[in-house]
């Protein structure tokens, strides 16, 4: 069919539409040359839609539905869609799919781990949460992990990707930072200046300090091909910079010095060692605070526990045990350990903790904002998977997590390319960061850090596996042709 014939026909599509939501009152029926639209040009090339979910990573908002349902938007919808679309595409595809991509143990390892919360949502205590959780989940792996991993093939391809999401959390940063300096750069008015785009100070510090290593990716790129970096280093690096000391989250600092940390552990053929005894380490903590209860060692005092109006004052209660988010963390972290002996095999269901914790508590934990009005997580995502997935879960995510860094040692050392290795390190550091993040949060559930965290272990597998020679898609696979 010629073009001018198509477009004629569209047009007689948007024409008799509206007519028709004007005369019957139903408007939304002019939306439906809309999806018409998107449907075409999803058969024809998937990538814009992709591109497109990638800028709105930085710039989405979450909001609140009726019935209490909370959405991302656009970047949900936009990977709901991307997933169906995916769905539709492997079914017709998959013999063409590159399966050392696909079937990758780092893959295959996520898989089991998305499978087990589909077991634990069956057997959870609030079904319909779980549920929701479960499919949230599945349409995140879709549009940020097995999507990429068809698209995000080539270092070109990475190099769009960091070009989709630097440039709009760029916009986010600069304006909170002009938005901050406004009050003065103060501790206490810090969550004024985010809004709509961030949900919090800790939510827009992970972003940044998650895409980090991509902005490092970034720059190494251009000097690699001969194009303009300095500016970038002289000016760009200096306000990312000063968007992460004054978003004052204290979890940002020290991710990004653990991946400081792991960028020397992979340069010298270390990461494996040191990552087993990470998580030893963290094992052994884990075994002191339950042994004999000592735990209660450190309940806080209620009166001095309080929240601080300077960033000062906020670290030395830090390690006095005197911060109330400190504290508050342990509070729930508590509950949630009370919680374990109860459901220790499939756990209490995905999505459950916030509203069957309070009968776990203990007291002696309590703190002036305990009754958790924000109705925020445990603030632990191992234990949140212990608690809600039981011990499989929690085996699954470590296995899928050790595999990550395991692998990814390998995938350095056996890549030539020098930007396939670079987006390799990239990769690994920014999952390093959210690690770190994981530890005193829960972030990989939302679409500011779950996404890029899910992005960059499919960039991973993709560039570890990357040939020059053989970097042209296989028949049947859409792009890229860069």
């Amino acid at each position: 069919m010629s073009p001018v014939r198509l477009y004629s026909g569209y047009a007689v599509v948007v024409v008799l539409s509206i007519a028709l939501a004007v005369g019957s009152g139903h408007y939304w029926i002019a939306g439906l040359p809309v999806l018409l639209w998107v449907g075409m040009q999803a058969a024809v090339d998937v990538r814009p839609f992709f591109w497109l979910l990638l800028v709105m990573i930085p710039l989405g908002t979450e909001i609140e539905l009726p019935g209490g349902i909370g959405t991302d938007l656009p970047t949900e919808p936009i990977a709901v869609g991307l997933t169906g679309w995916l769905l539709l595409h492997a079914a017709r595809h998959w013999p063409a799919y590159d399966h050392r991509t696909f079937l990758h143990p780092i893959a295959l390892l996520l898989y089991l781990h998305v499978a087990w919360i589909l077991v634990a949502s069956g057997f959870g205590e609030l079904k319909v949460i779980s549920l929701k959780f479960s499919l949230a989940k599945l349409w995140y792996v879709g549009a940020f992990f097995l999507l990429p991993l068809l698209l995000l093939r080539t270092p070109r391809a990475v190099t769009i990707f960091a070009h989709c999401v630097f440039w709009p959390l760029l916009f986010v940063a600069v304006q909170t930072l002009v938005r901050h300096a406004g009050y003065g750069f103060s501790f206490a008015d810090q969550f004024r200046t985010m809004s709509p785009f961030m949900r919090n100070h800790v939510s827009y510090a992970g972003c940044l300090a998650t895409f980090t290593p991509w902005l490092g990716y970034f720059i190494w790129s251009r000097r690699h091909r001969g194009k303009s970096y300095r500016w970038m280093l002289y000016l760009i690096v200096p306000i990312w910079s000063a968007t992460i000391f004054f978003s004052y989250t204290r979890a940002a600092y020290v991710a990004l010095l653990l991946a400081a940390a792991a960028y020397a552990l992979i340069r010298y053929r270390l990461l494996r060692p040191a990552v087993t005894l990470a998580f030893v380490a963290a094992a052994g903590v884990a075994v002191y605070f339950v042994q004999d209860n000592q735990y209660l060692e450190y309940a806080p005092n209620y009166d001095t526990t309080i929240a601080h109006q300077e960033f000062d004052n906020l670290i030395s209660a830090t390690y006095k045990l005197e911060d109330i988010s400190t504290m508050e963390r342990f509070y729930r972290w508590v509950a949630g350990g009370n919680m374990v002996p109860y459901r220790p095999v499939t756990g209490f269901g995905p999505g459950s903790f916030v509203e069957l914790y309070e009968g776990y508590t203990n007291n002696n934990f309590q703190t002036y904002v305990s009754d958790n009005q924000d109705r925020s997580g445990i603030h632990n995502y191992f234990l949140m998977t212990l608690v809600e997935q039981g011990y499989p879960g929690l085996f699954l995510l470590v296995a899928f997590l050790f595999s990550i860094f395991y692998f990814g040692q390998s995938l350095y050392l056996q890549q030539d390319d020098p930007a396939a290795r670079a987006a390799v390190v990239a990769s690994l550091l920014s999952v390093t960061v959210v690690a770190a993040f994981s530890i005193i949060n829960d972030l990989l559930e939302t679409d500011k850090v779950g996404s890029l965290f899910f992005i960059s272990t499919a960039i991973l597998i993709s560039m570890g596996t990357y040939s020059p020679a053989k970097s042209e898609p296989t028949s049947g696979i859409p792009p890229p042709r860069y």
